[in-house]
């Protein structure tokens, strides 16, 4: 069998992911920090590995009619919402708010709502989201770096809103165990296990919605011959296929290619995020964020030039020490910049480096104003909806908020908004107009 990897590569990834775990264990401040930077690194890999992400689920679908990822995500919310009722099911008594874990029960209001469909459209003019954007910081710098620096200015200009205003603040409706969101198991008080039973059942039924919707809207655009293989299934599919040699001498270089080269497929990726997600949840009590900290790093960078904490604090209504406390003391950051480092360690180790680098410049110089106008209404969106594809999506699912089912209709909504604008800018200067 041709060897497919790359020696040196290999080598180089191997070095990156040793050095960053032996510089976190020297150098962060406390063993939470090194277990955010490996599980960030876990997720940079797998997303990369399994070519899997947020904002390709809406993009991949109504630009070419693939919804397996859309599937697979929607499992990954149902299997990682029964493991979090099992934290939860006695954790909580009747009338009684959780105070054992950060529940990310988000309000159901039209922050909610505005957020959810910029969010939606900023991704297709970036093709990423919160967590994506680091991943493509090592498979796709330009566009990567430039979506990230208006995200983040997108996520500072939008602090004073998040912060002071109460539609977004200020949900529409509660119940028994929250004061500003609605936590499904209240809505099943009296049922067995604290409602959680029911809750789950529900998240479940909504799921298969999903998946049956999915593969209706997939035939459909088979039968119309509108359907597209997206290039990464198509390898996924082909890598699946591939048989251990019989040949001896071959072994070497397909199990090296097995260990570190081969794509895992998607509901691989999903579930080994679940597994990430529900070890996160244990270990800190809370959910996957990715947003918030993309804000904090302009104030950081604004300080640098003589701003104070205490102006920063005037302006975005958060605590002066969030700006001038070291960088690397936050806890989302070191994750966001373990899942960078996990993105890296797999395009090094299956030896796509070179190769993806050499596609960094591919896009027009036009399309940068699109990154730019991606980043930015994620960013500002995130403020509005107090969270991302992670934080307003993921997490509240998998924590039973209904606020979660809420964004994840609006977000659909932009993205098709989204795609159909771009497409039309696509078009228009495809025609020189």
């Amino acid at each position: 069998m041709e060897k497919k990897f790359n020696t040196n590569e290999l080598i180089i990834g191997l070095v990156v992911l040793v050095g960053s775990i032996a510089f976190g264990l020297s150098k962060l401040a406390s063993d939470m920090l090194v277990f955010r930077l490996i599980i960030g690194i876990g997720l940079g890999y797998v997303l990369s590995r399994a070519y899997t992400g947020f904002a390709g689920s809406v993009n991949r679908a109504y630009n070419g009619g693939s919804t397996k990822l859309m599937r697979a995500m929607v499992m990954m919310f149902f299997v990682t919402a029964v493991a979090v009722a099992g934290f939860l099911v006695f954790n909580i008594q009747d009338g009684e708010a959780i105070t054992k874990y950060n529940l990310w029960v988000n309000p159901i209001n039209i922050g909610l709502l505005l957020g959810g469909l910029l969010f939606g459209f900023g991704m297709t003019f970036s093709t990423c989201c919160a967590s994506g954007v680091m991943t493509d910081l090592v498979t796709d710098l330009p566009k990567a770096f430039i979506t990230l620096i208006f995200f983040a200015i997108g996520v500072f200009v939008g602090f004073p809103l998040q912060n002071t205003a109460d539609w977004i603040n200020v949900s529409w409706f509660n119940s028994a165990s929250f004061e500003n969101g609605v936590f499904m198991p209240d809505l099943f008080k009296g049922t067995p296990l604290n409602g959680f039973l029911m809750s789950v059942v529900v998240t479940g039924i909504l799921c298969l919605i999903i998946v049956v919707i999915s593969y209706y809207y997939e035939a459909s655009r088979k039968r119309k011959g509108t359907y597209h293989e997206v290039p990464s299934e198509r390898l996924q599919e082909l890598d699946a296929k591939i048989e251990a040699p019989e040949d001896s001498k071959s072994m070497p270089g397909y199990l090296l290619d097995k260990i570190f080269v081969k794509s895992w497929s998607l509901t691989t990726g999903a579930f080994l995020l679940s597994i990430l997600f529900i070890t996160m949840f244990a270990v800190t009590k809370a959910g996957w964020g990715a947003s918030t900290p993309y804000g904090h790093w302009v104030g950081k960078v604004l300080t640098l030039f003589g701003v104070s904490g205490e102006s920063l604090e005037a302006f975005t209504h958060v605590k002066a020490e969030t700006f001038t406390a070291p960088f690397l003391a936050n806890g989302t950051t070191v994750q966001n910049i373990g899942i960078v480092i996990g993105a890296l360690v797999f395009t090094l180790t299956s030896g796509q480096m070179a190769k993806t680098a050499r596609g960094f410049f591919s896009y027009p110089k036009w399309q940068y104003l699109l990154f730019i106008m991606g980043g930015f209404t994620m960013g500002f969106g995130t403020r509005l909806s107090n969270g991302c594809n992670v934080g307003a999506l993921y997490t509240p699912i998998a924590s039973f908020s209904v606020a979660g089912w809420v964004f994840f209709a609006v977000l659909v909504i932009g993205g098709i908004i989204g795609n159909i604008v771009q497409k039309k800018i696509f078009d228009a200067a495809g025609s020189g107009k």
